[in-house]
């Protein structure tokens, strides 16, 4: 029997030296005549085991963590593979702590399987989704959605089923489907790490989309840094059209559809989704007046469903699944289950997935570990750098969009940023305005000039200290940034600002230097 050796080549991984320890494995076969073979798998998320080696031999599928190129060679130095009985081996890597507490919906393949390799994503239960979604009327599919609670996860957490309605239901044709991969907010990587783990799981809940709402081409927009990802993706797209997958019956009974993937060129603001149609359409990306929405009135003008990586993905394990059985996860409104990226000053940084209604200090404590510094945690900001900053007190808050709602934060694209008590607040409340007059697009007036403006007046309170009539006016600024911007790149970046001015509000009331 041939062995498996699984070595990761997505992106973290890498940059923790998986290219250079799969090198040193290769060499090491070839040197030992070894009856085993190298397949580069995505990475299960679990950063702190990178590179994460695992072998699939005599005694079933074993992982060894944090292998790199030195370790590769001298795991093979007496020309036979290691097994369980190895100090290096942690038994399965299903059963190491920080993967065997998740509950993995989305994420169940990432890092098990070859990328690329069509039919072992059909082994582990892919296109189950897509088959069942052939033999459904579109009300159906879009029923089981509804079934689901599934809710966007990019940020906004509006209810999928209304929009896969309301595309369906539109009179006009062509219609489509955009995949918005433009993952631009700090902490998050969950997008990049599924196109780059299980590309054909986006690819599948695209058609399932297409197949409910009668849209016939898809896009796929990907942000510039992701290199890997792209290509990944462009192999798996290609791949896809030649098991016809994609093309003239991809959705069934004739139906064709098929995707392409489109680059962006670094702007934060394509995140937002009418920045993104107009990037796609060849324009300068600014920000669309609302309505008509994307659904009504959307690319080049036709009914457009627009949707995040990870809300496409979960529509493959609700079609496979069904409706119900995904929302038996989760609480309240928030069913299914939460992608958390876990990032910063973190002993161990990884992507977890947990049914919402997990609180946030379990997420911290049992899969974080506290910090790397060995510092207490101060603050933690979730959902990008347009989220709230939030100290121990506020740890118990439940993973529930309503729940952070009615505590003036948000859960965004789960991205989970940790700060020691070395953190200098005042400088975060800064940063957040910064970063919006950095990214503004520039249309409307409270975000273009209201972000520089803020900047400014906190700069002069991190200087001199802060005075009543001056938090006064910051509060107004955020105000009118909050209600008068187009979109939420302004609407939202009040919220890191007040969330410190209400938390940790001494931090800017100190003056950080003299003249």
């Amino acid at each position: 029997m041939t062995a498996t050796i699984y070595v990761p080549s997505e992106t973290s991984a890498c940059s923790l030296g998986a290219d250079a320890t799969a090198a040193a494995i290769e060499r090491a076969i070839e040197r030992s005549k070894l009856d085993a073979r190298v397949v580069r798998n995505g990475s299960r998320g679990a950063y702190a085991l990178e590179p994460l080696v695992e072998i699939d031999g005599a005694d079933g599928r074993i992982a060894f963590p944090c292998v790199d190129a030195r370790d590769a060679a001298a795991l093979l130095a007496e020309a036979e593979l290691p097994g369980r009985r190895h100090p290096r081996c942690i038994g399965s890597a299903d059963d190491a702590p920080f993967l065997a507490r998740q509950t993995r919906l989305t994420f169940a393949r990432a890092g098990v399987i070859d990328p690329l390799d069509v039919a072992g994503y059909r082994a582990n239960g892919g296109f189950e989704g897509l088959e069942h979604a052939r033999a459904m009327a579109p009300a159906r599919i879009v029923d089981e959605i509804r079934r689901s609670g599934l809710r966007g996860r990019g940020g906004a957490a509006f209810p999928a089923a209304i929009k896969w309605q309301t595309v369906g239901d539109a009179a006009s044709e062509p219609k489509y489907v955009v995949c918005n991969a433009d993952e631009g907010d700090s902490g998050t990587f969950a997008d990049r790490l599924l196109l780059e783990a299980d590309p054909f799981q986006l690819i599948e809940g695209m058609a399932i989309a297409a197949r409910a709402t009668g849209a016939h081409a898809g896009y796929v927009y990907l942000r510039s840094e992701y290199p890997r990802a792209r290509d990944v993706f462009t192999k798996a797209l290609a791949i896809a059209r030649r098991a016809n997958l994609l093309g003239r019956d991809a959705l069934g009974h004739g139906l064709p559809f098929d995707i392409e993937l489109r680059i962006g060129a670094g702007a934060y603001i394509c995140g937002e989704e009418t920045s993104l149609l107009e990037s796609i359409e060849g324009k300068r990306a600014l920000v669309r007046a609302k309505p008509p929405v994307p659904a009504v009135q959307g690319l080049f003008g036709k009914p457009t469903l627009v949707h995040n990586v990870l809300t496409l993905a979960a529509a493959t394990t609700i079609l496979a699944r069904g409706g119900d059985s995904y929302a038996a996860h989760g609480v309240g409104r928030s069913r299914g289950t939460a992608t958390l990226q876990l990032g910063g000053n973190v002993r161990n940084g990884g992507l977890v997935e947990l049914p919402f209604g997990t609180t946030l200090r379990r997420l911290l404590d049992d899969f974080g570990g506290g910090t790397r510094s060995g510092r207490p945690i101060r603050a933690v900001q979730v959902g990008g750098p347009l989220g709230a900053y939030l100290p121990p007190a506020r740890f118990d808050l439940p993973i529930d969009y309503e729940a952070f709602a009615a505590d003036k934060a948000m859960l965004g694209h789960g991205g989970v940023v940790v700060f020691d008590d070395t953190v200098d607040m005042s400088e975060q409340a800064e940063f957040a305005l910064r970063f919006c007059a950095h990214e503004s697009c520039g249309k409307c007036t409270p975000c273009r000039i209201g972000s520089v403006r803020g900047a400014e007046l906190i700069a002069r309170m991190r200087a001199d200290g802060a005075t009543a009539g001056g938090v006064a006016l910051l509060e107004d600024l955020c105000e009118t940034m909050e209600l008068g911007s187009l979109c939420q790149l302004g609407g939202l970046t009040p919220m890191p600002v007040r969330s410190i001015l209400r938390d940790f509000r001494d931090d800017l009331t100190r003056a950080r230097s003299t003249t």
